[in-house]
């Protein structure tokens, strides 16, 4: 259809080019001939005989002399009168006419070609014209059509008969395979599930983040199945004009009717589908008409169409609720991040063709990548092939892939960074000090590498791999995490005594992570105490048997000299310190009395969450900001409760550093001299003898070939993990200067 417009627009086009070159060459005097002369000068130079020859061509004559003018011309033109006879004319006038001297006259008569081609001739200039105009009105016409159309929907269709994606395509999402399937048999045999009374869902909703292949997913069922595919984006139904969205979807269930059994795909929904009200426009708005139109017609199909939509989304949390609800989308369908097998059969499947050294295992890769998405794993198999064909190799070795896991987490190599030798030790140390950390304490993940090699806008990271999955986080591995987040900050201080901006991001990363712990998990405990009356407090201070009363606003707690712990609560004008130095006064044992920052001993109670976050739900995202649901005083506790757990950690990291402080220093040499531990050599390090320098029986083995590039002066660490998604490979990373 696109040639034909384009030959019809050509021979337009062209037309037009040769009417102008026509009539330029018409208006133009014919080329060797001469002005025209009047009739009496024709008859005077053929009295004169200078005159070879006249020919007569209607009113026009072409005259020849029988010498060449002095301006090169052989011929020049006359006219004579409608009835004027020429020949009698000259016979008159005493012209010798006729051979063998006389001036030879020759009438031309007009063929009928050269009649048509004269009349075509005169007419050309109205012609052209006349086209020129057809064709803008046909310019105009093809606009309003195009106009007229906007309502048509543009969802394309997919025919069985064309290479398709198909389920062995899909790895790592074998649950939702099986949920589809479903899908497919009932397309492919709908009278088995007929015969039982089941009715398929009309609509499958599939979820999850981004690259879970969902669109994948979906062509993968348009293979299987075998019935046409419409495939079609939310944002295809919108338009500026009033109603086109509406129009559109019309037109799209009017093709599934008449193409059924079919499958209708509508990607990213969320564009179309967001919760009505939430708009400017009230529910007048072009996108609320258009979600309008899609819930009618999902819920207006007969009972024996078989159309199912499918729709994908990774934000079912904004979607209108009449969409979701039963007899629309009747099931949904969650597109998870793949785990540890899942990760292994995605990169089989993407390293299906490509030559792969047999030192590659997947088993480790899987490992290494917790949390990644099928589009991430795709993207890491393609890095390594590039790595390999920079390098000139033949295959693809396990290197490759170490370097293409740590380009897709932080980003490609800053080979032309140079800093100075006192930057890159305090980087070293600064690394150095997370791992230690990690591998000192017990809830803490295995450290898996170690570097000092500037990525992106990172100066060096430290990677720890869990030994498995992880979809629920325990308060022992949050505050080791913790700590191992404060070793680089604790290393700096007690090596160089000296702190640099490199921890910036460190510090915000902690801070987030213990505000969630208390904020969202409710990781804090209001311990329970036996309540004791005032009146017997100070009787038992009295008697000796209290050592300690720590005061919280107008609540006491107890600790009596075997070590048992009481609850109390005095009066508001009831003062302790007096009532101590009474006590010494009379020789008796004295009380330490200590007043508490919080104003409650019961702090922040039982486990709650605080604060809700502020979304828009037309915007689709977090603001940012907080919705506060306590009050000042519970704010103060929760502060509190933070710097509570930040500041315990930091006192574990600081123990485990001075602990080992030869292991740190161990390791900080070792990467400043090969910029990257890893492996074996790691674990050498970390098991030696505090007391020796290196075992001579079993050397530290460096890199084969070291790195030529340096290292970024600071470091941070990745955000905290969020629950219940896989636990995320912990990277420490700096950056240049204060972190943002």
């Amino acid at each position: 259809m696109g040639n034909n417009r384009w030959l019809r627009n050509s021979f337009v086009y062209l037309m037009i080019i040769i009417g102008v070159i026509v009539i330029f060459y018409t208006m133009l005097p014919s080329f060797g001939a001469r002005a025209e002369e009047p009739l009496t000068t024709v008859v005077a130079m053929a009295k004169n005989n200078d005159i070879r020859e006249i020919i007569i061509d209607g009113r026009k004559l072409t005259v020849f002399p029988r010498v060449t003018s002095t301006a090169g011309t052989d011929r020049f033109t006359s006219r004579i009168g409608r009835d004027t006879d020429v020949l009698s004319l000259l016979v008159e006038s005493g012209v010798e006419v006729g051979p063998p001297s006389g001036v030879e006259v020759v009438f031309k008569g007009s063929s009928g070609l050269s009649s048509f081609l004269g009349l075509m001739l005169n007419f050309l200039p109205l012609i052209f014209f006349g086209g020129l105009i057809l064709f803008m009105m046909r310019q105009a016409q093809g606009s309003n059509n195009q106009t007229m159309s906007f309502g048509r929907s543009r969802a394309k269709m997919m025919t069985s008969n064309k290479p398709t994606v198909s389920f062995a395509d899909v790895a790592g999402v074998d649950e939702s395979k099986e949920e589809l399937q479903e899908v497919v048999e009932f397309l492919k045999f709908p009278e088995r599930f007929l015969a039982l009374g089941a009715r398929i869902p009309k609509g499958v909703l599939l979820v999850g983040s981004p690259g879970t292949g969902k669109t994948l997913m979906a062509r993968a069922v348009a293979g299987e199945a075998g019935v046409p595919f419409f495939h079609i984006s939310g944002s295809e139904f919108v338009e500026m004009f009033v109603g086109v969205g509406a129009a559109r979807v019309r037109d799209l269930f009017e093709q599934a009717k008449r193409n059924a059994p079919c499958i209708v795909f509508v990607d990213e929904i969320d564009a179309v589908g967001r919760h009505r009200g939430a708009g400017l426009g009230g529910g007048h708005d072009e996108r609320e008409q258009t979600l309008n139109q899609i819930l009618v017609e999902m819920d207006g199909f007969e009972t024996n169409t078989n159309i199912i939509v499918i729709a994908a989304t990774n934000r079912p949390d904004i979607l209108d609720p009449a969409l979701l609800r039963p007899g629309r989308f009747d099931r949904r369908v969650t597109m998870d991040l793949p785990d540890i097998e899942g990760r292994k059969a995605i990169l089989k499947v993407h390293a299906a063709g490509k030559p792969l050294a047999p030192e590659v295992t997947f088993d480790s890769l899987a490992k290494e990548t917790p949390g990644f998405s099928g589009a991430e794993l795709s993207n890491l198999i393609n890095e390594a092939a590039i790595m390999a064909a920079r390098g000139n190799k033949k295959q693809i070795f396990m290197d490759d892939f170490e370097e293409a896991v740590d380009r897709v987490i932080a980003g490609p190599q800053r080979k032309n960074r140079l800093i100075n030798p006192r930057e890159k030790e305090m980087t070293a140390y600064h690394e150095a000090g997370h791992a230690l950390v990690a591998w000192g304490l017990e809830f803490a993940d295995p450290v898996h590498k170690i570097s000092i090699v500037a990525r992106g806008q990172m100066g060096g990271h430290t990677s720890l791999v869990p030994e498995e999955d992880r979809y629920l986080w325990t308060k022992n591995q949050f505050e080791h995490r913790l700590a191992v987040t404060m070793g680089g900050r604790v290393a700096e201080q007690i090596i160089f005594e000296e702190v640099t901006t490199g921890a910036s991001n460190d510090l915000e990363q902690a801070t987030k992570l213990a505000q969630g712990m208390i904020k969202r998990y409710g990781m804090f405990s209001a311990k329970a105490y036996t309540e004791m009356a005032i009146s017997e407090v100070i009787h038992k201070a009295r008697n000796g048997e209290v050592s300690e009363i720590s005061v919280y606003g107008n609540d006491l707690l107890v600790k009596m000299t075997d070590d048992a712990e009481f609850r109390s609560r005095k009066e508001a004008d009831f003062q302790l310190a007096e009532f101590s130095e009474g006590l010494i006064e009379k020789g008796l044992s004295p009380v330490t009395i200590i007043i508490k920052g919080s104003h409650s001993l019961d702090g922040l109670g039982a486990p709650r969450t605080f604060g809700k976050a502020q979304e828009m739900v037309f915007l689709g995202r977090d603001l940012g900001g907080e919705e506060k649901d306590y009050g000042e005083k519970i704010g103060e506790e929760i502060d509190q409760a933070v710097s509570v757990l930040i500041n315990t950690a930091y006192e574990q990291a600081v123990e485990t550093i001075r602990t080992h402080q030869s292991k740190l220093v161990r390791l900080a040499e070792y990467l400043i001299e090969y910029e990257t531990v890893s492996g074996e050599a790691m674990n050498r390090l970390f098991n030696a003898d505090d007391e020796a320098t290196g075992d001579p029986a079993n050397p530290i083995t460096p890199p084969e070939t070291p790195p030529a590039y340096s290292a970024s002066p600071s470091a941070t660490s990745q955000p905290a993990p969020t629950v219940p998604q896989p636990a995320p490979t912990l990277t420490s990373k700096s950056t240049d200067g204060d972190a943002t």
